[in-house]
């Protein structure tokens, strides 16, 4: 694959463009990236003019590559062998638990490796994936696989693994430890995860699981309230044991469906406890608009999304994310990151979803310890996502067709003949190149 070595009148969203950068009408200017050595060597206003062999994008919208923080790769593509579903999570479960009994090791790792290919031509980088371990004395048929796979994709996405393991199985502080252990030999791209629900609350279990992972040196990812019940306080307690403890990792927290579903005052008390915790928040508009609130024949009455403009308010980090994808939580989905914007802007009426809410799909740092405080382009991968239909008035609609470059060079789609035709020095790019 031939590098490009420069992009031109490129459109960037505000947030990763730096202070003073120049705008007209309070729109930003356009940009010029130059790339050399696989990198960003430079992003200046495109005024500064075009060089040699530069892509002429004529202000289409792009965007750095996409971590994908919150998908389930061992559920994936499952949904076309189960007859029957229940509406809601706990018919989601049911529903799963019997396909599961029939999982290999052949079927997890091809609908897995079919999940990442779609991953990969729509310009994700990064994946977290949680795997069910619904059985503390055995590990799960999806965790050695997915281990395999994340090495036969290394160098193009990072693959992630969490375990999803139910909250009961750390009530006895031993017994936290020895998960904890086996889940740190799983290698560094190893979390500790659990499921934290009104059905089992166990505050005693959590803050073993917690104590555990501290123990242990492994940064956690938890489902945390993904319900609509009032009463629901896994993300207050969480805040306050983490204080506690002084946990010194990262946390990140999926669904948190509760807070929409809770007293104002009460939803925003446990955001600003939040704030002053190390937690990111992680929302998933596809798989809870459909989960919550669901029941057969009836039009759903509240939607399944978190408090995600309060959270950005209050600087709390907060992702966007696939989750499920054809199985039974989710019938929908496409391993494409810029969806779960789509359906959020819509479920949570976001202004501005390419100039401040795009920031939600590109993140990869917020899932780290400590987090920078800020983005910046220049000596980072150029790994990057040119939209050839979209603007940035409308988007994330026409945001289907794209250009994904990796390492500057491309890696899937085909550049428009506009792009690349403007300058007679232009280098000569594959039309369709996959890894």
């Amino acid at each position: 694959m031939q590098p490009v070595s420069s992009l031109h009148d490129v459109r960037l969203p505000r947030w990763l463009l730096p202070s003073g950068w120049p705008t007209t009408g309070g729109t930003p200017c356009a940009a010029r990236i130059d790339i050399a050595q696989g990198r960003i060597a430079a992003v200046r206003p495109a005024a500064a003019g075009a060089s040699p062999g530069a892509w002429r994008l004529h202000g289409a919208p792009a965007l750095p590559g996409f971590v994908d923080a919150h998908v389930h790769l061992d559920k994936t593509f499952t949904l076309p062998r189960i007859r029957h579903i229940e509406p809601g999570l706990l018919g989601a479960i049911d529903a799963l638990a019997s396909d599961r009994e029939g999982w290999t090791a052949g079927d997890v790792r091809e609908r897995a490796g079919r999940a990442l290919q779609w991953a990969w031509e729509a310009g994700s980088t990064r994946l977290r994936t949680h795997v069910d371990w619904w059985e503390a004395d055995r590990v799960p048929v999806a965790w050695p696989v997915l281990r395999e796979l994340a090495e036969d994709w290394r160098g193009r996405i990072r693959l992630e693994r969490v375990s999803l393991m139910r909250i009961a199985f750390h009530e006895d502080e031993a017994e936290a430890r020895r998960l904890a252990r086996l889940v740190a030999a799983g290698g560094p791209d190893a979390l500790l995860g659990g499921f934290v629900h009104t059905a089992h609350w166990n505050e005693p279990a959590l803050r073993n699981l917690l104590l555990a992972a501290q123990r242990h040196g492994l940064d956690m990812d938890l489902h945390v309230d993904e319900e609509l019940t009032p009463s629901a306080r896994g993300l207050a307690t969480l805040a306050r044991l983490l204080r506690e403890i002084g946990f010194e990792g990262r946390v990140v927290c999926g669904h948190l469906c509760a807070l929409a579903a809770q007293d104002e005052a009460e939803a925003l008390a446990t955001l600003d406890a939040v704030a002053r915790a190390p937690i990111t928040l992680v929302s998933l508009p596809a798989t809870n608009l459909l989960l919550q609130d669901a029941v057969a024949g009836r039009t759903p009455r509240r939607r399944g999304l978190t408090l995600v403009k309060e959270a950005r308010e209050r600087g709390i980090p907060l992702l966007l994310a696939s989750d499920n994808v054809q199985d039974p939580f989710c019938r929908l989905g496409s391993y494409d990151p810029v969806d779960a914007l789509a359906a959020g802007a819509l479920a949570g009426q976001l202004p501005e979803p390419f100039d401040t809410w795009s920031e939600a799909l590109c993140r990869a740092d917020w899932l780290e310890r400590p987090t920078p405080a800020a983005p910046a382009l220049v000596g980072a991968p150029a790994d990057l996502v040119l939209f050839v239909d979209a603007d940035v008035h409308g988007f994330p609609s026409r945001a289907a067709r794209r250009v994904v470059l990796r390492g500057g060079c491309l890696a899937h789609g085909t550049p428009p003949a506009h792009w690349t035709a403007a300058d007679a020095h232009a280098p000569a790019v594959p039309a369709h190149a996959l890894p």
